[in-house]
This record gives C-alpha cells, structure tokens and sequence, in this order.
C-alpha cells in the first residue's frame, strides 16, 4: 500500500488549515463587503469547458477516466464564466461573484512523468463591466484584499502589469504571418530569435528596445506614447495607473508596467497582471488576473454580456510566505472535559453539551483520568487553556 500522497498533493497539519481558513475568510469578508456573492463552482468539469476555448492547453488540465471528456479544474474562471453565460445570463449586469476552492494543474515532474499541483485558490469575476470602469473596480478590490491579508514590508509585494493592446500595437506594424514569432520572442526574452526572422534594421531595433521596456508606468507610457502616439490603451493605462499609485504607495507595493507580459494561460484579451512576492528561495505569484472577454463569447455570449474580468489568489502560497502570520491551533480558547473513576463518560458528555450551549468550545477526555493534576497535564498536548474537573 502507498504511504505517501500523490506527486504535487500535500497533507496539511492542523496549523496549515487553521491558516487557510484565517486566509480565506479575510477574503471574503472584503469580497462581500464590495457586494459580491460566493458561488461554488463544480471541481470536475467538462474538457471543452477546461480549455476555455483554447485559453488552456490540455497539458495543463488533469484528465478523469470516464465516459465522456472530463477533467479537474485548473483554475476557476472557466468554470464560472460558463455559469454566467448560461444559467446566470438572465441576472442583471454588472454580475458580482466570489468562490474558493482547490484547482489541479497537471505538469511534468523532474523524471519526466505527471505531477499534480494542489492547491487552494480564492477570487472574484466581474460579469458585464466595460473597459476601464472594471479594471478600475477589479485593481480597487485587490489592493483591499492585499491590506486585508496583512502583508509584511518584507514580503516585497510587486503588481506586474501588462495589456493585450500594448502587444498589438507592438505587433500592428508586422505582417499577420509573422506576429505570433516575435510575440514569443517577445514574451520569452528571446533576442536570438527576433535576429532569425531577418527583419530590418530599424524594425529591429525597436523590438529589442520593447524586450527591456519594463518598469514604473509613468516612463513606460511616456516611451510608448513617443514610439506609438496618443493611443486609446495609453489612456486607459494612465487612468488607472493615477487611481492606484497612492493606494499601492501607502500598501508598500510596488507597481510594474510590462509591455511583453503576457502569463501562462492564454485567457486574457486585454488587462493582464501578477502579484509578486518574495517567498523563501523564488519570487512567488500569489495572485493573477485580467480580462476575458473573448472567453465569454466562445461560451456564446453577446453584447454587454461578453465582458468579464477577475483574479485569483492562491491561499497555499500566501501561508508559505516566510514569516507570514501563523494562528496557533493551541490559542484556541477551548475547553477540556475530563472525569474521574468514580464518574462516567455519559456524564461528562451532558457538561461538554451544556458548555456547547453556552458556544464554548470544548473536547472530551474519552478515557477516565486517575487524579486532577493529571488531567491539568493533558491540558498542553490536546492544545486546550482550561479544564472541567468531574471527579464524581
């Protein structure tokens, strides 16, 4: 029999889980009280559905042996959208919604096999939001969650920020054949590549300037204007950028403006980001997002109903992070039941219902206890402050 989990699953001690659910319900608490409602969607879903129209490439999704297509989510937004362009499509827009959940993602370990990474993710979509006014509201409400968490300055939390207009533009003076080349070589750092598709010398120069074109986002758009000129994306990025730079400034996070960023699933159609921390030994994103249009209209829907943006973070990474917050299971503030010989375990269950009765948290010693003083010295190992003493 197989003693150790799964490759990529892990088992959490008490302290772990007691932590992501101190995560997650400071969360949610900022979600709801942005009026978001929490929906719960299916961990199991349809592969069409998975792929978010092409968004997600089949490697990245764990696939189930059953009758039809089916896989384990690896992120939740599919799986929502889906809901909002169906059985929610009638519900007035905008279209508020938060979950929390596990997500599988299904990647090659070190010998070339499957790994299986489990992790607990929580988030928010917003159904029927136009460009900026959602972006505007989207960014407001992850820079809450952010104060919410209660982040260490140490942690060196960084929003990295790109666009899917920036990239067309970028790529608008190049023939359709040849764009998607240099948006890899773009996306990937890949100088050697942009010198292969023997392109002149001034178009060039000018994507390798784009390659290293990465930093605060007043010089970012100042350098794209004088290259691109006044464009509608600029605007919309300065406008949000002024909205958030005190916010994030009083934070203590740091805002990057990328025009070649693009991130691993291939979902988003305009604003795109990160969260950056620094974990133990890496860098780690504890949140992503953006917007997703063009997967809300491959699941069929039309007008204002095919706008949508959200992001997520991943609570597992979050509670890595060094010197993160820890709750002690053992603070608790909860009760220990114990009885003597000369008393019974019937007993002491009626005292732990009373105790209950009066919302006290209190477990039951099930074995008699010779003396007092012994049942003062379980009080440590089973993480209980005070004692109920039934000696008869």
């Amino acid at each position: 029999m197989a003693l150790q989990p799964a490759s990529g699953a892990r088992d959490l001690n008490p302290q772990q889980v007691e932590h992501n659910q101190l995560l997650r319900e400071r969360l949610a608490t900022v979600y709801r009280c942005w009026g978001y409602d929490e929906v719960s969607p299916p961990q199991v879903e349809r592969m069409d559905t998975l792929k978010a129209g092409g968004g997600i490439d089949s490697a990245d999704i764990v696939r189930l042996v059953a009758d039809e297509p089916l896989g384990l989510r690896p992120e939740l937004t599919a799986s929502i959208a889906r809901a909002a362009t169906t059985r929610l499509a009638e519900r007035p827009r905008p279209l508020r919604l938060w979950s929390s959940g596990t997500v599988f993602e299904s990647c090659a370990n070190d010998e070339g096999g499957q790994r299986i990474e489990e992790k607990l993710h929580s988030g928010v979509e917003l159904f029927g939001a136009s460009q900026v006014n959602g972006e505007l509201e989207l960014l407001s409400l992850l820079m809450a969650s952010m104060q919410a968490l209660e982040l260490q300055q140490n942690h060196g939390a960084q929003l990295l920020v790109g666009h899917a207009g920036l990239m067309n533009l970028i790529l608008s003076p190049f023939a359709p054949e040849v764009r998607p080349k240099i948006k890899q070589a773009l996306v990937c750092f890949d100088r050697l590549q942009l010198q292969a598709l023997d392109l002149p010398a001034e178009q060039l120069q000018r994507l390798q300037t784009q390659i290293d074109l990465r930093g605060e986002p007043s010089a970012v758009l100042a350098e794209e204007r004088r290259v691109f000129g006044s464009q509608p994306v600029l605007s919309h990025l300065e406008r949000m950028f002024n909205h958030l730079q005190p916010i994030a400034a009083q934070l203590g996070i740091k805002l990057q403006l990328d025009p070649s960023f693009q991130p691993h699933f291939e979902l988003y159609d305009g604003l795109v980001f990160q969260l950056v921390c620094q974990g133990r030994a890496a860098p780690v994103v504890i949140a992503r997002g953006g917007r997703y249009d063009r997967v809300l209209k491959r699941f069929g829907a039309s007008g204002h109903n095919a706008a949508g943006l959200g992001f997520s973070f991943c609570v597992d990474d979050i509670r890595d992070l060094p010197a993160a917050e820890q709750p002690c299971v053992s603070d608790l503030d909860r009760v220990l039941v114990a009885y003597g010989p000369a008393s019974s375990l019937e007993t002491a269950l009626l005292h732990q219902q009373e105790l209950h009765g009066k919302g006290m948290n209190a477990m039951i010693e099930l074995d008699p206890v010779e003396s007092s003083d012994h049942a003062e010295s379980l009080l440590a190992t089973r993480r209980c402050s005070s004692l109920v003493w039934l000696p008869s």
